[in-house]
């Protein structure tokens, strides 16, 4: 941040803009009064401050009640944040489906659509499902284009500031891919890719199993499974954005994949091949007996990779999703092995959110892209980086 002072009347407009826009979310249709009052700033800075907000078009100001007009003969004008004023896009690219969320500028859902696509497609192939998807949602909910102010993008992979795949396995021609460049291509405003796993504990955080907690860690259960974590309310991406990725534990002397873990014969499973896995759990449940096997030596080795996070990082939540949150007994046998090896063992749960926590914490990373627009004392927007 450059060196703010007092001097600089550019500056000092932001921030009182900055102060008033909060002020007006977080009440209910206020008057220039209870601005004044909530904010500490003087009526004529509100008030200025406010024709700039309703010149931007993101305050209306909005009618009195009938009583209110009753008891005074002009009534107080009042005033309410525009959240129709721009859209937002939470987008998940996944291995087997493709879906988006759509909202307005208070994250309010408004639409959503999937799509469903091969896990061996291409990348063209993908994110032309992708396309399709998003024209779709946007067409159904009559919501232009042009009013979407950020899109953000849950992915599989290790993810760079800019939007590239560093590196990719779920799916094919991922690893290198420009996927923040290719996606831009699309739309008229920021897009913001993240890895999968961050984006649902992001999600849980918002309105999941964590909106409580400030340190978690979300597990993304899957052949290859990953997580994301929080530290202090705040996403921990790590040095490079690899933070979480505990599918790759196994080189640390676990030499067993999750495909090979899972396989009931003597040939490992395929990694992108999640109608296979399905059948093994569904095996386990008739009975089978080598199917219960691979499903119980599946858990101890999530079990151990969870514990290993834990141990590193010391969070207060655990939530589960991905496969392992349609597992019975998945989380008793993590809380066993969290109680022997940590010396705080945190609480653990399923995911509140399911399928559609990566889009919604893909979603709720636009907003933070839009409200640190919106809210930024400084000329321009805070790297989330």
């Amino acid at each position: 941040m450059g060196r703010l002072t007092g001097g600089d009347p550019s500056l000092l407009r932001r921030i009182n803009s900055a102060v008033v826009l909060h002020a007006l979310r977080g009440a209910e249709s206020p008057t220039l009064t209870d601005l004044t009052r909530i904010t500490g700033l003087s009526r004529p800075t509100v008030e200025g401050v406010m024709e700039g907000l309703l010149e931007a078009g993101l305050v209306v100001e909005s009618m009195p009640d009938g009583g209110e007009a009753r008891r005074q003969g002009r009534p107080a004008r009042r005033f309410r944040f525009r959240a129709e004023a721009g859209h937002l896009l939470g987008i998940e690219i996944g291995p087997h489906r493709v879906s988006a969320l759509l909202s307005e500028l208070d994250g309010r859902i408004t639409g959503a659509g999937s799509r469903e696509v091969s896990e061996t497609a291409c990348a063209d192939d993908r994110l032309e499902k992708v396309r399709v998807m998003v024209a779709d949602v946007l067409r159904r909910t009559g919501v232009a284009r042009s009013s979407l102010r950020a899109v953000g993008v849950g992915s599989p992979g290790i993810v760079e500031a800019d939007g590239t795949v560093r590196l990719g396995t779920a799916l094919p021609d991922w690893t290198g891919l420009a996927l923040g460049e290719r996606l831009r291509r699309s739309f008229r405003c920021p897009v913001i890719v993240e890895n999968d796993a961050n984006a649902a504990a992001v999600a849980e955080h918002w309105k999941g199993a964590a909106t409580e907690s400030d340190d978690i860690v979300f597990v993304l259960a899957g052949l290859s499974p990953g997580a994301g974590s929080l530290i202090g309310g705040r996403l921990h991406r790590g040095y490079g954005g690899a933070a979480g990725e505990i599918g790759a534990l196994h080189l640390l002397g676990r030499e067993a994949t999750p495909e090979r873990l899972l396989s009931t014969t003597d040939r490992p499973l395929d990694p992108l091949d999640e109608a296979a896995v399905a059948a093994v759990f569904a095996e386990a449940r008739r009975g089978d007996a080598r199917a219960q096997a691979a499903v119980e030596r599946y858990i101890q080795r999530l079990v151990h990779d969870v514990a290993a996070l834990v141990l590193a990082l010391d969070p207060e939540l655990v939530v589960v999703g991905g496969w392992a949150a349609g597992l019975d007994g998945v989380l008793e046998p993590l809380r066993h092995e969290l109680a022997r090896y940590c010396l705080r063992p945190p609480r653990v749960t399923l995911s509140l959110l399911g399928e559609a926590a990566v889009a919604t914490g893909a979603l709720r990373l636009a907003l933070d892209h839009v409200e640190e627009q919106l809210f930024a004392v400084e000329g321009t927007v805070t790297s989330r980086r």
